[in-house]
């Protein structure tokens, strides 16, 4: 019998023997890196980063290569710093699946790694690090057991960084510090407070950044300290603690690298490294925008009504958010004027139960804040009294850069349905969004004008590259009432008249570029309907359930220009430093073969930071995918575009 094979077999065939043989250089250099504990390495899915690692002086060593470029020197990674450690086995994992986030930048998130498993002997301990390895980054994490419980374990991690790099720092809420060379580092005597996210620009135009995640499952260990131990010339990263148990699991140690700076905004890494979603039943935890009264006290109207704690603002607050479709509004303190354990002394001119009432009536939620410096409330009962007053949430003043206690808030928080925004100088808790959703966003940077000093265009933009690599931020964009607020109309303004440099379309493209489960709006109703036109660019945009983000452009002290998209509708928010900008927005992210309507907010040519802030235009025109857009921003300006599908008639 004569055997007749069609192409088509023939190339099925040809796959199966190609992916096969694929498969098998898979194994044998699998095998091969595992054969011996004295050299280790294993590389992300696409093979563009790779982990070495060696067992180097009883000590486990990694190096970290991009591109086959080494980014990370010879360094000591380690859970007891003191004790001989020997790798006696070794075990290769991977990972090719996506989740979807109850909110955040994007809709679905893909987690591909590949991991290396070490089994680590420290004398009679025994412990695991684990490797994961990621087209953008790298996690690390030790698990040990059969430590005596009282004895302290520290999470120790070197970055044995090139001279020629240099870092920059977020600063509290000063502005961020940077660019701060190594080779500087080799020679001062005191040493700068580096810390987390770090970002180290490299010299073939790369970018780092160092940072942490998944502090939820280790609170004990605080959160991370960076210093630069001058003796060896390396930056050293320590978590320590006192262990309470026997089996301890470290936070995860992770290292991003994109080719972009601004890439590193987006990197969903820390996120795919933080447990997973904890609250069953995620339907109250809503993202939104919401209006704020803090920045209104004393805001006089056209009609001589004047902003204050009362309960007519307030029910001025609610009607406008019912105007433009806004969810939440936030009342800041001077609410209530004295706390002891279970219970609070309110205002005599806030009637708070009519305006809970009438929220809720009206669909608006509201948001409380809480100062712990005005007394004890009692956390224990804290919580569900915000809950019993009506409200939908918590922003949480002065409670403490304490791993441990805002755990523990934000837990109690969830169980009372209640979001939590954190403020002033909060942890870090990069990746809590994931495991505990109500965690919305926190003030780690500068939040406007609570210090003029530090908060300058060039500021915003830093902060926007830095201080945002760690999770949402709650910064409080959206002024627009520029030139009320240069002259000192508010109670809330800067202490110093003249010196808010910005504009009103900066002002409305900030609220898109910096990422927040909670959009806080600034300023009056009564600022925001004079320019409803502008307006419109907020009240369109959707918050916290995107689709897809991209930073399109940026460069520290110059520029940032930040595209989001819904559906298939896009938004996007360019921002430009004292000296203004012109840039080339690239449109070729647009789908093929459609006609899109856009809508453009822009400067005018007489707009300008400090002199004229708030000129702006507004027009239409049409675009398509390819279409490159001239965005031409003022001093301290910006450039808005609303991007949606052509309708057909």
């Amino acid at each position: 019998m004569k055997l007749q094979l069609n192409k088509k077999s023939i190339s099925t065939r040809q796959e199966r023997l190609f992916s096969m043989f694929m498969l098998l250089i898979f194994l044998f250099s699998v095998f091969t890196s595992c054969k011996s504990s004295n050299n280790m390495s294993v590389g992300s899915p696409d093979a563009s980063v790779q982990i070495k690692l060696e067992e180097v002086a009883g000590n486990v060593v990694y190096k970290l290569y991009r591109q086959e470029k080494l980014i990370v020197d010879t360094s000591v990674i380690s859970i007891l710093p003191n004790i001989p450690a020997k790798i006696i086995n070794t075990e290769i994992n991977n990972s090719n699946s996506s989740w979807k986030p109850v909110w955040g930048q994007f809709s679905e998130i893909k987690n591909e790694y590949n991991e290396l498993v070490l089994d680590v002997l420290l004398e009679n301990v025994k412990a695991k690090l684990y490797v994961r390895v990621f087209n953008k980054g790298v996690g690390f994490r030790y698990e040990i057991e059969g430590f005596k419980e009282g004895n302290e374990a520290t999470f120790y991690c070197e970055y044995n960084l090139s001279n020629t790099n240099e870092l920059y720092t977020p600063n509290g809420e000063n502005p961020p510090l940077g660019p701060i060379s190594i080779e500087s580092l080799t020679k001062v005597k005191k040493q700068p407070r580096l810390m987390t996210p770090l970002v180290v620009t490299n010299s073939d135009n790369s970018y780092v950044s160092l940072l942490e995640s998944d502090l939820y499952v280790a609170p004990e260990f605080g959160t991370i300290k960076f210093k630069f131990n001058t003796d060896k010339n390396i930056l050293v990263a320590t978590n320590k603690t006192t262990l309470k148990g026997t089996k301890v699991t470290t936070p995860w140690r992770v290292i991003l690298v994109e080719e972009k700076i601004g890439d590193l905004v987006t990197n969903t890494v820390p996120l795919n490294l933080a447990t997973p979603n904890q609250i069953e039943d995620t339907s109250w935890i809503e993202p939104g925008k919401t209006l704020w009264d803090w920045r209104v006290h004393d805001y006089k109207t056209e009609d001589g009504f004047v902003y204050g704690v009362d309960t007519e603002s307030y029910i001025r607050f609610i009607d406008f958010a019912v105007e433009k479709n806004i969810k939440y509004f936030l009342i800041d303190a001077n609410w209530f004027t004295k706390v002891t354990k279970g219970h609070f002394e309110v205002t005599e001119k806030l009637d708070l139960e009519k305006v809970s009432k009438y929220a809720k009536t009206k669909g608006v939620k509201l948001i409380l804040y809480y100062d712990r410096h005005k007394g004890d409330y009692g956390d224990d009962e804290l919580f569900s009294h915000y809950a019993s007053l009506g409200m939908s949430g918590i922003k949480y003043g002065f409670m403490g850069n304490n791993v441990s206690f805002t755990s523990d808030a934000i837990q109690q928080s969830a169980k009372n349905h209640l979001l939590v925004d954190f403020h002033d100088s909060p942890v870090p808790f990069t990746g809590m969004e994931r495991t505990f959703p109500n965690a919305i966003t926190r003030e780690y940077c500068h939040a406007q004008q609570d210090s003029r000093k530090a908060f300058t265009p060039e500021t915003f933009i830093k902060m926007a590259l830095i201080n945002a690599i760690q999770g949402p931020l709650d910064m409080n964009n959206g002024n627009f009432d520029l030139i009320g607020i240069n002259k000192g109309d508010r109670l809330k303004g800067p202490k110093k008249i003249n010196t808010y440099f910005s504009t009103v379309v900066s002002e409305a493209a900030r609220t898109l570029v910096i990422f927040s489960g909670l959009v806080c709006l600034p300023d009056s109703p009564e600022a925001y309907a004079k320019k409803a036109d502008l307006f419109e660019f907020i009240e369109k945009m959707p918050v916290g359930k995107w689709d897809e983000s991209r930073v399109l452009s940026s460069k520290i002290d110059d520029h940032i220009s930040t595209a989001r998209r819904f559906n298939e509708e896009w938004f996007i928010g360019s921002v430009a430093s004292k000296k203004g900008a012109a840039l080339d927005i690239n449109l070729d992210f647009l789908a093929e073969g459609k006609s899109y309507t856009v809508t453009y907010y822009e400067d005018t040519k007489e707009t300008h930071g400090m002199n004229n802030p708030e000129a702006y235009q507004i027009r239409k025109g049409t675009v398509k995918k390819g279409d490159v857009i001239k965005a031409i921003m003022a001093p301290s300006g910006g450039h808005c575009m609303w991007i949606r599908p052509k309708l057909i008639l």
